[in-house]
């Protein structure tokens, strides 16, 4: 039986990147590869960690192979994670990049398995330069880079900037839909689950909150939307903001505070845990990803998964995931064009995105990702 061992984050951690490493572990395991991962023990020093918790609370899954056991910040660990790998010998190892901090634990961890002349290393590239930019990063991705065969992006941005670093070979695909957090709940029992009312008009904004994820422009949309007087001003809906601080708050309070939102925002800002997502998704009329600056996006593929339009900003990679005017709006990132897309959403309708929503979908299967990622490692069925 072949065998792929995956790197990166996975129960006890929480977040998007380990519920993708858990969905792509089924995904091999489906097509009867041995499957491993190889998750931290440490994965952020306290201080370096924005949020609250790195843990997740729900149960460790019962159908995958996870093995706790990386030091992010540890060199003895790194050789001895690497000298293990190397002894294993994976046909494969899928490892995540997504921001420069890992490049020393997983250049030098990945150093020591080439040494066995027989695994192939392929990288799934969230980002190549993060989008908060740090002393050190151009550094720790060229030695991350080395000992890597290929590498998958998910968006053109991510592509062009692995393209300063190296030639390796190297392919664009989509993120795959998040299908592992359950299927649609009816709208009512959504609003009835979470105490919303049922004919208010809700739009979502999802996720970790990060400057480059534009909510304060998203709020001063919202203080638009309010003054609005023309006939549209009816539409008024509420924003429900779904997700953890990973900064300071008080700019966001503040805006809400200035623009006196209280009655127009929804907040539920702390982290949202993988049995409830379904029912912030399927509470939506419209989800909003008012981002400053993208690579991809890991809600966009949720989006898609519960078949919720969309308004994302031109900025990134986003666009192309969002054909303008089919599965949703495009907007410029500024507050204007957001709170007149947001308008256009309701004028036009759920309904009118829905069948193509339900078509483009179709190009979003975890396969295509296992079948690019055995392709690059010159797999043979």
């Amino acid at each position: 039986m072949a065998s792929v061992v995956i790197i990166g984050p996975a129960h006890p951690l929480r977040g998007g990147l380990s519920s993708f490493d858990e969905r792509l572990a089924r995904e091999f395991q489906s097509q009867n590869f041995d499957t491993t991962i190889y998750t931290f023990s440490l994965q952020y020093p306290s201080f370096l960690f924005p949020g609250t918790s790195q843990f997740s609370s729900e149960p460790a899954p019962a159908d995958l192979k996870i093995r706790v056991c990386i030091n992010s910040v540890n060199p003895f660990n790194w050789i001895k994670v690497g000298n293990e790998l190397k002894k294993l010998r994976p046909d494969m190892i899928v490892v995540r990049y997504w921001l420069p901090f890992m490049g020393p634990c997983f250049g030098t961890i990945l150093r020591r398995v080439k040494k066995n002349h027989h695994t192939k290393i392929i990288c799934i590239a969230d980002n190549v330069l993060p989008h908060e930019k740090r002393i050190g990063d151009k550094q720790f991705t060229s030695y991350f880079i080395k000992p890597v065969d290929a590498f998958i992006t998910m968006s053109e941005k991510v592509l062009n900037d692995l393209r300063r670093f190296t030639n390796k070979p190297a392919q664009k695909t989509t993120h795959p839909l998040y299908d592992n957090f359950g299927e649609q709940v009816p709208k009512n029992a959504a609003r009835k689950y979470l105490g919303l009312n049922d004919n208010d008009r809700i739009i979502l904004f999802f996720g970790f909150i990060r400057k480059y994820k534009g909510l304060d422009i998203l709020l001063e949309a919202m203080a638009l939307l309010k003054s609005k007087t023309t006939q549209q001003s009816q539409l008024k809906p509420k924003l429900m903001i779904a997700g953890e601080f990973y900064e300071d708050r008080k700019l966001y309070d503040d805006l809400i505070e200035k623009y006196q939102l209280q009655q127009n925002i929804i907040l539920h800002t702390n982290f949202i845990s993988d049995s409830e997502v379904k029912y912030y998704l399927s509470a939506a009329d419209f989800v909003i990803q008012p981002y400053r600056n993208a690579t991809q996006s890991g809600v966009t593929p949720l989006a898609y998964h519960f078949e919720k339009p969309m308004l994302v900003t031109n900025v990134g990679g986003l666009p192309a995931l969002v054909p303008d005017g089919k599965v949703g709006l495009v907007a410029e990132p500024d507050a204007n064009s957001i709170a007149e897309k947001i308008l256009a959403l309701y004028n036009l309708g759920e309904a009118h995105f829905l069948p193509h929503l339900r078509e483009e979908k179709k190009k979003y299967s975890w396969n295509i990702l296992t079948d690019t990622i055995k392709q690059l490692a010159g797999y043979k069925n």
